[in-house]
């Protein structure tokens, strides 16, 4: 376990993350507290960038004859996710940030079939996404070709079954069953 906490994988992987949430910050900061819109966009545009890096770092890893482990695997799942799912966290915060810094509009809380629709479309990227992160998965351990050390790559690819099912469960079923149906309002994107 310690192996991999210091593995430098582990490092790019934390990272990556932490620029992640940087440049997004960076982004809304520049575009509401200093109001400069087109280095607001620069900003955010480089958000992906990250992704671009950390898959950089993983594959001259692997090239270089590192042995692939549990992090690689975590690498192209974060890859995946935070290609899917990083659109719309920016979306997310930038709302937030327009509320609270710009007089924006408060960001609706959905609830009924708005919230379910949500929840349904959410799922969908979930799904989008695992099947980009196994996609990466079954690249890394192309490039790595050796099926004896490919183990903990391949052992990423039941667990993106699972976190799908998961998901499904408490995301849009567990809406459809146990949501309010009360409220009617829309999700705004």
């Amino acid at each position: 376990m310690d192996e991999i906490l210091t593995s430098p994988m582990t490092v790019a992987i934390v990272a990556c993350e932490i620029g992640f949430w940087v440049f997004i910050a960076a982004g809304l900061l520049t575009r509401y507290a200093l109001r400069k819109q087109k280095a607001s966009t620069v900003l955010l545009a480089l958000v992906p960038a990250v992704d671009l890096v950390l898959l950089v770092i993983t594959v001259i890893d692997l090239m270089n004859g590192a042995k692939p482990n549990v992090t690689h695997g975590l690498a192209a799942v974060y890859m995946g996710f935070s290609v899917v799912f990083g659109p719309s966290m920016v979306e997310w915060a930038d709302a937030r940030f327009a509320h609270r810094f710009a007089g924006g509009p408060r960001p609706e809380k959905l609830t009924g079939r708005a919230k379910a629709r949500k929840e349904w479309r959410e799922w969908g990227k979930c799904v989008l996404a695992s099947a980009l992160s196994a996609g990466l998965l079954l690249l890394a351990i192309a490039v790595v070709g050796d099926s004896g050390r490919v183990e903990p790559l391949w052992g990423w690819l039941p667990r993106l079954g699972t976190l799908t099912g998961l998901w499904f469960v408490f995301g849009p079923l567990w809406q459809e069953i146990f949501g309010s149906s009360g409220s009617k309002k829309e999700v705004s994107r």
